[in-house]
């Protein structure tokens, strides 16, 4: 298999759907900068026409008329990055949370959850420009934009988060912390950061946050509005034709009921993960296998 066969594989048949995302962020950051800097090595370091033409028609607008025209930016900013650790650091948050939110949902709502959380983080985000007299009073609107994953991948986090509050991961130089203090104290941070340079990035989070949390306790009251829309995307399975003479299939003894499926994760929102028992666990476990199926 060729480098080009594996990458293909890896990213459109390997059903991975962190590695998809990681590779879009990265092959768009790459393919802008890549032109960027050789477009700079032979006209001279400064200003790039490539980097500003796309913080014109990539970047998401707080200013409404210009979003108007620019309707696509809202989508287009939560793929973009501002510079290497911006891009490096919501990677390794992404498929660190992401590892853990798709070995106990699957990996069907990860992507759904991504777009989400960055909508959300950009509705915020515009709603707040355009409303609050702290950026009204000073038409902050009109000049302001906001780029990166960030909104997307903090979705992911606090789902993670709210999911498994209890559930311990280990820091470099900090030790054993569970997760539900770690989002806990970016959320604060991020809050108090509204005050700074970045105010837009800070409310982006908020708002992917804000939506992560929700989603999970919708998840947890039967209420999976990602999952159903990814189901309206599936396809839909060929008419069979039995005879009489052909043996029909039974449905599998080992796929748990939805009901259980729900109850469980009430206990882990409630209790944390380990407060649930062997079984419970194993059919936590089949479900999530059949969800990836």
């Amino acid at each position: 298999m060729t480098l080009w066969q594996d990458i293909q594989y890896k990213l459109l048949k390997s059903g991975n759907k962190l590695s998809l995302l990681i590779s879009i962020n990265v092959i768009v950051y790459l393919g802008i900068n890549v032109p960027a800097i050789v477009e700079q090595l032979i006209r001279g370091f400064g200003n790039s026409a490539i980097i500003a033409f796309t913080d014109e028609y990539l970047r998401l607008p707080a200013y409404l008329p210009k979003l108007l025209y620019r309707f696509w930016t809202p989508i287009t900013y939560m793929f973009m990055h501002a510079g290497i650790f911006h891009i490096l650091f919501n990677m390794l948050w992404l498929y660190w949370m992401g590892q853990i939110f798709e070995e106990y949902l699957g990996n069907k709502r990860t992507i759904g959850l991504y777009i989400f959380g960055g909508l959300a983080g950009g509705l915020l985000f515009v709603a707040c420009y355009n409303l609050l007299p702290a950026f009204t009073n000073s038409n902050a609107a009109l000049n302001s934009t906001i780029v990166g994953a960030s909104a997307s991948v903090m979705a992911i986090v606090v789902a993670t988060a709210t999911l498994l509050p209890n559930y311990t991961i280990s820091l470099i130089l900090i030790g054993p912390v569970k997760l539900k203090w770690l989002v806990i104290f970016y959320i604060i941070i991020d809050f108090l950061g509204i005050a700074g340079a970045n105010a837009g990035g800070e409310i982006a989070h908020l708002g992917g946050a804000l939506l992560g949390f929700i989603y999970i306790k919708q998840l947890n009251r039967g209420n999976d509005w990602i999952g159903g829309i990814s189901k309206l995307f599936a396809p839909k399975p060929k008419l069979k034709v039995v005879t009489h003479n052909s043996p029909q299939r039974k449905a599998s003894p080992g796929t748990p009921k939805q009901e259980d499926v729900d109850r469980i994760l009430d206990k882990i929102s409630a209790s944390g993960y380990e407060s649930l028992t062997k079984q419970e666990k194993e059919t936590l476990f089949r479900a999530s296998s059949n969800n990836e199926g």
